[in-house]
């Protein structure tokens, strides 16, 4: 007699309600500020921090995603950065982005003087791409984040950095998600690619999770393309930082000698050809520019080497998404035994 011997893997939601038990796993509670943090002594601004964390946290899929009312402090704080990032994102997006923020400007109420609200853009975004946006209180692990691309649901923050410091964040807030990632949910390409990362993180081991997270930060977060023989930036990182996308993008004199100065930076990046094989051995620092960015030949070239890693990396099982009943489909039998969520983060 012949046993089938059923794997043990780390446990994925298989339908998209249970993202639900996922979703409040923050790393923080989205208000435990860092000593370094600008608001960390701004009673008022961590009391709005939390407010905004609690919304989040009573959010459950398939729920209209409450309205915000945003402060006249926070909207100036946003059109602060709009400001600054719009004749950039002119310069150095590329074409897909700026065709994408056309239809935010369209559809969703994207302009200067207002902060966008979550639930139009997830439901126009779910009649453009079929991609939707989920709250989250604060920062979640990895596996967690990339298992609800799977299911083309983005994990949304809702505040927005302190106004002290208009053009930095420490984590990310409201004006990365909407100006650096959200844009680039209405280009169904893109949202294929990020998908691809999605499915192959499900039941993946730790190894693999790491390699998919790094290829998620240096396409996805930091990814650059080729256009009309100039660098364009994709990546939400850089579509959400005047100073780093100039940095990764601008034209250099090809005889400009490399250096690197006292603060350890060099006076400009390594541009590296898009290889998610590379990209997922190679560190990549988190609080200053990065040293190396990688660069495809377009997002159709992104999206095909990253299907072709996901592919040859070692998968339990393989996954495919059913739009229509949402649920996602393995080809094995797996026992989802390991990381299982405690019932006690949906608060039914």
């Amino acid at each position: 007699m012949s046993y089938h011997v059923i794997s043990q893997v780390h446990w994925f939601p298989r339908h998209i309600s249970e993202l639900d038990l996922i979703a409040n796993r923050t790393l923080d509670a989205g208000t435990d500020l860092e000593a370094d943090h600008p608001g960390f002594h701004d009673v008022e601004y961590r009391k709005r921090r939390a407010k905004l964390a609690e919304l989040a946290l009573n959010h459950r899929v398939h729920h209209d995603i409450p309205q915000t009312k945003y402060t006249k402090e926070e909207v100036e704080t946003w059109g602060l950065v709009w400001d600054t990032m719009e004749d950039l994102w002119e310069k150095y997006a590329c074409k897909e982005y700026k065709k994408s923020m056309n239809l935010m400007k369209k559809h969703c109420n994207y302009h200067r003087d207002a902060i966008p609200q979550l639930s139009s853009i997830s439901s126009f975004l779910q009649l453009q791409t079929n991609f939707r946006l989920r709250p989250v209180a604060g920062l979640i692990s990895s596996r967690d984040f990339l298992n609800g691309l799977a299911f083309r649901t983005f994990f949304c923050t809702q505040y927005i950095r302190h106004p002290s410091m208009p053009l930095y964040t420490p984590e990310p807030d409201i004006c990365h998600e909407l100006l650096g990632h959200v844009p680039m949910f209405a280009d169904r390409d893109f949202c294929d690619f990020s998908q691809e990362i999605g499915l192959a993180s499900l039941g993946a081991s730790e190894e693999d999770i790491l390699k998919l997270a790094r290829c998620y930060w240096y396409s996805v977060e930091f990814g650059l393309c080729q256009e009309d023989g100039k660098n364009k930036a994709y990546g939400a990182g850089l579509l959400s930082s005047f100073g780093e996308l100039e940095y990764s993008c601008k034209e250099r004199d090809e005889s400009e000698k490399y250096e690197v100065g006292e603060n350890g930076m060099p006076n400009h990046p390594e541009i590296k050809p898009w290889d998610p094989a590379v990209a997922a051995m190679q560190d990549f620092p988190i609080t200053t520019y990065q040293p190396t960015y990688f660069l495809a030949e377009s997002l159709q070239d992104a999206k095909l080497k990253m299907r072709k890693f996901c592919e040859d990396l070692p998968r339990p099982f393989f996954a495919l998404y059913n739009a229509q009943t949402e649920t996602v489909h393995i080809d094995r039998p797996v026992r989802r035994a390991v990381g299982v969520p405690s019932y006690e983060n949906e608060n039914v």
